[in-house]
C-alpha cells in the first residue's frame, strides 16, 4: 500500500477506500458472499435463527492472550451460542481514527480472520469508516452475528427450576485483570492472560446431545456475580453458590488481593454459566471436562425455592452473604 497510516480519505468512498477494501478486507476475509461487495449479504438459512450485535471499544487494543479483533469475533460468536445457536455468519463494522497505522489494522484483521476460522464463521458483509484524530480511541469494531438454533428444546430463564445445578466452565476473572494490568502498566509478574475464546466447539455438542441445558449466559461485564444476579432476577428463583467451589487460579487470587478487587465481579470472555437439569449434570460435566476449554469446569451451586431473585454465597467459614449486582465501575472498559 502507498500509505502507512489511515487518512481521512481512506473513508471517503473514493479510490483510496476501494484499494484499502481490496488490499486488506477482501484479501483477508475472502469468501463468495463477501466478494460480491453488495449492499447486503444474501444468506441461506434453514429453520429458526438467532441474531446478535455487539460493539468493542477496548483499550489497549492488544493485551495478554488476545486483542480487540479476537475479542470482537469471540464475543459475538459466544452470544449466539448462549442462545443455543450454531454460529454461521458475521458482519464486521470498523471505525478507524485518522493516523492509525495500517500495520495495526492489518494485525487486527489477521486476528479476526484466524478467530473466525477457528469458530467456523464467515464474515459476509461489513463497513469501514474513518473519523478525525481524537474522535475515537484508535479503532472501534462492531460485529453482528447470525446462527441457527440447535438442540432439542429452546432455552430460557423461565425454564429454570429449583434443584437445577449451576455450572461455570472454567476459572474466572482472567480477562478483566489482563486488560487492567496492560492498560495501567501494572507488572504483577503473575502471567495472567485473557481467557478470550470461542465457546461453540465446547457447548454446541452439550446442547445437542443432552437437551438438559435450561439456560446459559457468558459472564462478561460485571463478572460472575452480576451474571448470576441477572439469571436470578429473570427466572425469579434463588441461586445458592459455594465460594469454595468457584474455580479461581492462584495467580488471579493473588492479583485480586493485591489490587483489592473481588474476582466475582471481574469480566470473563471465554467462560459460560450453565443452568442444567440436576439428573443430567454429571453427564454434562463429563462432556465439558473432555474439552480443552472445560478442564476446570465446576458445579458451583444450585437453584433454590428460597430468596427469590437473589444470589446467596456460602462462605468457607460457614456463613452466608448476599451477592449483589455490580454497582459502578470496578475496572476500565474490557470489551
Amino acid at each position: 500500500m502507498k500509505h502507512d497510516r489511515i487518512l481521512l480519505s481512506h473513508g471517503s468512498g473514493g479510490s483510496l477506500m476501494h484499494s484499502l477494501i481490496r488490499d486488506i478486507f477482501l484479501r483477508k476475509f475472502n469468501n463468495p458472499v463477501l466478494n460480491q461487495l453488495a449492499d447486503a449479504a444474501t444468506l441461506a438459512l434453514k429453520g429458526e435463527a438467532a441474531f446478535t450485535t455487539d460493539s468493542f471499544v477496548v483499550s489497549p487494543l492488544f493485551f495478554p492472550g488476545a486483542d480487540i479483533g479476537k475479542l470482537a469475533v469471540c464475543g459475538t460468536v459466544n452470544d449466539l451460542v448462549m442462545a443455543g445457536a450454531v454460529p454461521e455468519y458475521l458482519s464486521l463494522g470498523i471505525i478507524a481514527e485518522e493516523g492509525l497505522k495500517i500495520a495495526v489494522l492489518e494485525k487486527i484483521c489477521d486476528s479476526i480472520r484466524s478467530s473466525a476460522k477457528k469458530a467456523g464463521v464467515r464474515i459476509v458483509t461489513g463497513d469501514f469508516k474513518v473519523v478525525e484524530k481524537g474522535a475515537c480511541d484508535k479503532i472501534f469494531i462492531n460485529t453482528s452475528g447470525v446462527g441457527r438454533i440447535t438442540g432439542k428444546s429452546r432455552m430460557s430463564a423461565q425454564m429454570i427450576e429449583p434443584g437445577d445445578k449451576v455450572i461455570i466452565t472454567g476459572e474466572i476473572a482472567q480477562h478483566g485483570l489482563a486488560v487492567l494490568a496492560k492498560r495501567k502498566n501494572i507488572d504483577l509478574k503473575l502471567n495472567i492472560k485473557s481467557d478470550c475464546q470461542e465457546l461453540a466447539s465446547m457447548l454446541v455438542p452439550v446442547i445437542k446431545k443432552t437437551g438438559a441445558v435450561r439456560f446459559m449466559r457468558d459472564p462478561t461485564r460485571g463478572g460472575l456475580a452480576t451474571t448470576l444476579n441477572e439469571i436470578a432476577r429473570s427466572s425469579r428463583k434463588g441461586i445458592l453458590i459455594d465460594e469454595k467451589s468457584i474455580p479461581v487460579s492462584s495467580q488471579v487470587k493473588t492479583a485480586c488481593d493485591l489490587l483489592g478487587i473481588d474476582p466475582l465481579y471481574v469480566a470473563n470472555e471465554g467462560k459460560a454459566v450453565l443452568i442444567v437439569e440436576n439428573k443430567k449434570s454429571g453427564r454434562i460435566m463429563a462432556m465439558l471436562k473432555k474439552h480443552p476449554l472445560g478442564k476446570r469446569c465446576a458445579v458451583i451451586g444450585s437453584v433454590s425455592e428460597n430468596f427469590k431473585g437473589r444470589v446467596i454465597l456460602n462462605t468457607p467459614v460457614g456463613t452466608q452473604r448476599l451477592v449483589d449486582m455490580l454497582s459502578g465501575e470496578q475496572l476500565p472498559r474490557i470489551c
